[in-house]
């Protein structure tokens, strides 16, 4: 059996990348996704999309310059007419707001490359209860795997059970 294939949004890598927060909620996320990072990253095959990059690109440029360092050597999936037939597709459908585009691009490149997992800590427009209801929905009409939406937490593997 093949391993698992991920996709990494970019949010998991922004809270492997960041300084410590004194949100009490944040600093909980970046404390479970360095551990998953140093405990689990490499029991996945991991793509990432030119949307990652240039999203990890943005913002200060020490913290960027290290997304980018990280994510240097993960496989990066090609952008195609499919994939962003597929975005417009999911930004219609699943009723995401215009800014919400590279969401709907994240979606797209996992869900367009058949990939097992798609590890986001973006609770808004893809980690969500509806969202992912209504892209099973649009994917089986579609006849396009849904790639299972989790955040690092839910990712660590039967030992940690």
């Amino acid at each position: 059996m093949a391993e698992p294939t991920l996709y990494l949004e970019t949010t998991v890598v922004s809270y492997v990348v960041v300084r410590p927060s004194r949100d009490v909620v944040a600093l909980a996320r970046q404390e479970i996704t360095r551990e998953w990072w140093t405990s689990r990253k490499d029991a996945f095959p991991i793509f990432v999309s030119p949307v990652v990059l240039e999203e990890a690109a943005l913002g200060d440029p020490e913290l960027a310059r290290e997304r980018l360092r990280v994510l240097d050597g993960f496989s990066i999936l090609s952008a195609s007419p499919h994939v962003e037939q597929l975005a417009a597709t999911y930004l219609a459908e699943l009723y995401l707001p215009e800014r919400a585009l590279r969401d709907a691009a994240h979606l797209a490149f996992a869900c367009s490359y058949g990939l097992d997992y798609l590890l986001t800590w973006n609770c808004a427009h893809i980690a969500n209860a509806e969202v992912r209801r209504h892209l099973a929905q649009v994917n089986l009409r579609l006849g396009i795997t849904t790639p299972t939406i989790c955040a690092p937490e839910e990712l660590f593997g039967k030992e940690a059970v």
